[in-house]
């Protein structure tokens, strides 16, 4: 039993980017972009919500023409959709955790990425993921997800002052990769996700994206027991319209399938992440 908690805890902190040392992962720093004690620590900490939100995020992202085709045309999302989730998870632990110098490297890192990604819609608008408009859009999906998944799965007590304080201290992350005014508040992201919806769109190409998201494997062979639970979870976690959107809609009944078994893998990597665990 000891061994295979292990298994599953060295896999998860390996999908982040740390490697164990002696059985423990480095202790997050106390000098990074987000100070002990900061909201955005609280709602990252927690690695089964996090996926879920990652998984709802890409769906939500997607919806944004502009979003989907630099995947489209700059991405191998055919055969490494998994490694994108991978690199998106290490690129969150490390600016929410990480040494200041480290988090400030890896957004130089993405933003030098986004100055290569441009090109054109099928209906010859142009588009870069460097545009401030477009990276505003990325950041609200994925912190509306990453949220909504700590509300439903780990701490749905959270107050709104905090949830408000949640986006205010994520723009700041949101500003340095070069994203224009990001929301402050719960209300200004799901304002601004409102009036975007005249702007999204669903396709064969969107359809064929989301096909290959949510059909890929596990993203380790440890978690292939509590894979699918995540995705399905992160298929619920959208809003009703980007789930109509997809063709996603869930009966009642089925959502609260959903939930239960997302709660049970939640339970069960928590347990395998205990530091305390002797067994």
């Amino acid at each position: 039993m000891k061994a295979a908690r292990r298994a599953v805890r060295d896999q998860v902190l390996k999908i982040v980017g740390v490697e164990r040392r002696a059985g423990e992962a480095p202790p997050p720093s106390a000098e990074g972009l987000f100070p002990p004690g900061s909201i955005v620590r609280a709602v990252h900490a927690d690695f089964t919500s996090m996926m879920i939100g990652g998984v709802g995020s890409l769906l939500l992202q997607m919806l944004h023409p502009s979003a989907l085709a630099g995947v489209w045309d700059h991405s191998d999302f055919r055969k490494d959709m998994a490694g994108r989730l991978r690199r998106t998870a290490r690129f969150v632990s490390v600016t929410t955790y990480g040494a200041k110098d480290d988090a400030l490297a890896a957004i130089a890192r993405v933003r030098a990425i986004h100055e290569k990604v441009a090109g054109a819609l099928p209906d010859g608008t142009p588009y870069a993921a460097s545009d401030p408009e477009l990276l505003r859009w990325v950041h609200v999906a994925e912190t509306r997800c990453f949220l909504e998944a700590h509300l439903r799965y780990r701490a749905p007590r959270t107050p709104a002052a905090d949830q408000d304080r949640y986006f205010a201290e994520m723009a700041s992350v949101a500003r340095l990769l070069g994203s224009a005014e990001p929301p402050a508040t719960r209300a200004d992201a799901e304002a601004y996700l409102e009036a975007m919806r005249p702007r999204l769109k669903w396709d064969a190409r969107t359809r064929r994206v989301a096909s290959h998201l949510l059909s890929q494997p596990a993203v380790a062979p440890s978690f292939a027991p509590v894979d699918g639970f995540i995705f399905d979870a992160g298929c619920d976690l959208l809003p009703d319209w980007a789930a109509e959107m997809h063709g996603l809609g869930r009966s009642p009944r089925a959502r609260r399938a959903v939930r239960a078994r997302a709660y049970g893998a939640g339970a069960l990597l928590r347990w395998a992440m205990r530091v305390d665990a002797t067994a």
